[in-house]
């Protein structure tokens, strides 16, 4: 576990209201929004080097799930995104998100193979051509939704247990599973 050097000041009250209530998105939005707020101020992805690997689960997974749930894959390589991707599968495994994991790297062997198409600039005809062209992605696409919730569980699940990666030593103390 990599040291973040960016920690928000983030109510813990809150976080284990959201937690005691087993509201895994709020829970999950209010660690991220932060993050969005400081990658936004310093508008450079360097930000990534500055952050808990925790952190950095979180923050990519959020951009990359934007991407996948409004257009699916295709979108996310099409708006620059891949990046976000190489390091997510064994992050993914390393918290329990073993489906997700093993998802995005099928995603990442199929778009080695059509690396061509998805990397190439295009017009918005041909944008909508690649959703006809890659089919094979329609598949994936629904498995990222599908799979969805549970990583995000599995994300809080962690997030829970390891505050010191997420928010200002101040604000920290142990959120614990409701009884």
């Amino acid at each position: 576990m990599m040291n973040s050097n960016f920690l928000p000041k983030i109510s813990l009250t809150l976080l284990k209201q959201k937690y005691a209530t087993n509201d895994i998105q709020g829970f999950f939005d209010i660690i991220c929004q932060p993050l969005h707020e400081e990658l936004y101020r310093r508008k450079t992805f360097d930000f990534l080097d500055d952050i808990s690997t925790g952190q950095q689960l979180i923050l990519c997974y959020d951009y990359a799930q934007a991407q996948i749930l409004q257009g699916g894959f295709i979108q996310l390589f099409q708006n620059g995104y891949i990046g976000l991707l190489p390091e997510m599968p064994e992050r993914l495994a390393a918290i329990g998100a073993v489906k997700m994991a093993m998802l995005i790297y099928e995603v990442m062997e199929v778009y080695v193979q059509h690396k061509e198409k998805l990397d190439k600039e295009t017009n918005l005809q041909e944008f909508a051509k690649l959703y006809i062209e890659l089919g094979e992605f329609e598949k994936l696409d629904k498995m990222f939704a599908d799979y969805h919730y549970d990583t995000l569980t599995h994300m809080v699940k962690y997030a829970s247990e390891h505050m010191e990666e997420f928010i200002d030593p101040e604000e920290q103390g142990r959120i614990t599973q409701p009884s």
